[in-house]
């Protein structure tokens, strides 16, 4: 079993810059993948950046050019740039590892106009 927990959520400016990191500990021998979902109130769950060991990264189309992920394998952290924020961005923000399917708690996003 994979625990994550997730930090450096807040409250930002539109046009201003967060980074959210998420550590893995437990079973970790079995990720291959790790990344972010968001949840807006009101929405479902979405892609927002997932990166492979191989460094293979899968973005959703309205964060290209604006987040860049990062993952540092030997320590189990993976990382989340946000640059540009909008007041769209705002959600939780929820790490994923897998497999199997692991999910953080959760870290608020909230980005003002």
């Amino acid at each position: 079993q994979v625990q994550l927990v997730e930090s450096g959520g807040g409250l930002v400016q539109a046009g201003g810059s967060l980074r959210l990191s998420c550590s893995a500990s437990g079973n970790t021998a079995s990720i291959t993948l790790m990344g972010w979902y968001r949840q807006a109130p009101g929405e479902q769950r979405e892609l927002v950046l997932l990166i492979r060991d191989s460094g293979t990264t899968h973005y959703a189309d309205s964060v290209k050019g604006r987040f860049t992920i990062f993952r540092d394998i030997a320590n189990n952290t993976v990382y989340l740039q946000m640059n540009s924020l909008k007041p769209e961005d705002t959600a939780v923000y929820y790490c994923y590892a897998g497999p199997p399917p692991a999910w953080g708690q959760g870290t608020q996003v909230t980005v003002s106009s």
